[in-house]
């Protein structure tokens, strides 16, 4: 590949839920998260640790809304770390009941807001001392917040007669706490607030309770309008959140009075504002243990719920996996449509006009997705197909027929890996493309007309009638290894020629690995859809290919 000349070219919402989020690496969180949701029970203990941690539930529940429709998380996974993030929204009562009230707030937050305040504006962006300065500014906000919240509502209680509201029935303070929650999108300042008012002698427990219990379906509302121009499994997670909630609360309602009395008699917690937290605690652990069992069978009750002829495969979803013959037809369809389906992502993600894309065989509306989205529609639907190639194995009884399943599903797989491979390359294409830097952003330019090229070679081959599919996949093969090693070369050329930094010329190797490892894998997925047995076995044998 040759080169060319060119020229050079904290803010705070509410006082009280302590956006603390912000005082913690965002991309640190989003790490720990994937890790703690390998399984249902450690995805509820990551829902809860890193809610107890950020001090906030919507950071997470926005984080499960991206995870999922990403592919990332599971949908099973995902309903347990809100489960867990439920729970640990108890966090910030806990701490507000046990410190907020026992001695003069503003004594202790405001100095401590301005020791932070001096360190956040001191010291290195990169130093730890940085972090734990925003760490403490946010947390020292909360008990600012909540002191300013305790003078405000102990004043409010002097100057009304609150004794009207006394015999108010319970339902009232319930839609209260929906309404402020729903409003401030934050249960833990509802609780806040609420634990102000029953301090200074607003209301009773059971009271304060109903209004704990309003804010718990409230806090819902922020991923139903999260997830209204997101993909289905958005709206999928928005709505088990809401089922979640609001089916503990009915059933915490219909109990209401044995609970109460079970945490101030029966346990013996006399301090009001412990008992709130505690009840507010108490029910979260209720919705654990009623939904984790369940998790699989509400996760499938979900994914039957939000669907449209854009969330579905195109093919499968119209014959049953019993009928061999028919399904076998169904799932080479679905094959050509997911390659099909890789190649409009891959033009997308290089910014090249898929001219092809009217005579294509997508979903309607799938070329005007944003790339994230076409891509989580890709894991989508490898997934679905790989469900269909599981159930059709059950009644495939023929070698041939059994030999065809196998090379289809290896189709898909490779499609798959491809269309993996132009998403990892995304961050170093972004490198190039913007590069001041001449070698790099042409680089980057043949690089782009190379795909262009051979996506166009790939939809030919998927579209044309049979004849020299097998020559001309061949000399594809042979110009995809061929062109790898060439680019290398030069690339290490410009690297002894001084022109590029070593860092750059990582990138670029890295770059280009990438790429070629798409090319290799969309060959394979056309070999394995086109060929025979025979034929595909012809192209394992082949040299050139990193394995």
């Amino acid at each position: 590949m040759e080169s060319t000349g060119r020229g050079g070219h904290i803010s705070f919402r509410c006082p009280v839920p302590g956006r603390i989020a912000a005082a913690i690496g965002r991309q640190a969180i989003q790490i720990i998260f994937k890790k703690q949701t390998a399984s249902k029970i450690k995805a509820i203990g990551g829902g809860a640790l890193v809610t107890g941690v950020l001090q906030s539930s919507s950071v997470v529940s926005l984080m499960v809304l991206a995870f999922v429709g990403a592919g990332i998380i599971t949908m099973p996974n995902a309903l347990a770390v809100i489960l867990g993030a439920n729970l640990g929204t108890t966090i910030t009562g806990w701490i507000v009941a046990l410190a907020g009230f026992n001695f003069n707030i503003e004594n202790m937050a405001l100095p401590v807001t301005g020791i932070a305040g001096l360190g956040f504006a001191i010291f290195n962006k990169q130093s730890r001392w940085y972090n734990w300065s925003r760490f403490l500014l946010g947390f020292s906000f909360l008990f600012v917040g909540l002191g300013y919240m305790k003078t405000g509502i102990e004043g409010l209680v002097l100057s009304m007669d609150l004794q009207q509201y006394a015999q108010a029935p319970l339902v009232i303070f319930l839609v209260i706490g929906f309404m402020i929650t729903s409003l401030i999108q934050s249960s833990s300042a509802t609780v806040a607030i609420t634990l102000s008012a029953l301090y200074a002698g607003a209301f009773t427990l059971n009271d304060g309770i109903a209004i704990v219990l309003g804010s718990e379906i409230g806090t819902t509302m922020k991923l139903f309008v999260a997830s209204i121009k997101g993909s289905s499994s958005k709206r999928r997670v928005a709505l088990g959140n809401f089922l979640f909630n609001v089916i503990t609360v009915l059933l915490v309602l219909i109990f209401l009075f044995p609970l109460s009395r079970l945490v101030t008699d029966v346990i013996g917690i006399k301090d009001k504002l412990i008992a709130l937290v505690f009840f507010q605690t108490l029910v979260n652990i209720i919705g654990i243990i009623l939904f984790y069992p369940l998790l699989n069978l509400f996760a499938r009750f979900l994914e039957n719920r939000y669907r449209n002829i854009e969330d579905e495969a195109m093919f499968i979803h119209k014959v049953k996996s019993v009928e061999p013959s028919l399904g076998i037809f169904a799932l080479e369809n679905e094959s050509r449509h997911f390659l099909h389906t890789v190649l409009d992502f891959t033009w997308s993600c290089f910014e090249k006009e898929n001219s092809h894309a009217i005579s294509m065989e997508l979903h309607k509306g799938f070329s005007g997705k944003t790339i994230p989205d076409k891509y989580a529609y890709i894991k989508f639907l490898h997934g679905e197909i790989h469900t269909f190639y599981i159930q059709l194995q059950k009644s495939v009884t023929e070698k041939e027929d059994i030999e065809k399943l196998d090379r289809l599903i290896s189709s898909v797989r490779n499609g798959m890996y491809a269309a993996k491979s132009i998403k990892d390359a995304i961050p170093d294409m972004d490198q190039l493309r913007n590069s001041a830097n001449d070698i790099k952003y042409n680089f980057f330019i043949q690089t782009r007309q190379s795909v262009d090229d051979f996506c166009n070679q790939i939809y030919e081959l998927l579209n044309e009638s049979p004849g020299q599919h097998f020559e001309k996949l061949t000399a594809l093969y042979h110009s995809v290894t061929g062109n790898y090693s060439i680019i290398l070369h030069q690339l290490y050329r410009e690297s002894t020629a001084g022109q590029v930094s070593e860092t750059e010329i990582s990138t670029m190797i890295n770059f280009n690995r990438e790429v070629f490892t798409a090319f290799k894998s969309l060959v394979f997925g056309v070999k394995d859809y086109l060929f025979d047995k025979k034929q595909s076995g012809y192209f394992d044998d082949l040299p050139g290919f990193i394995r």
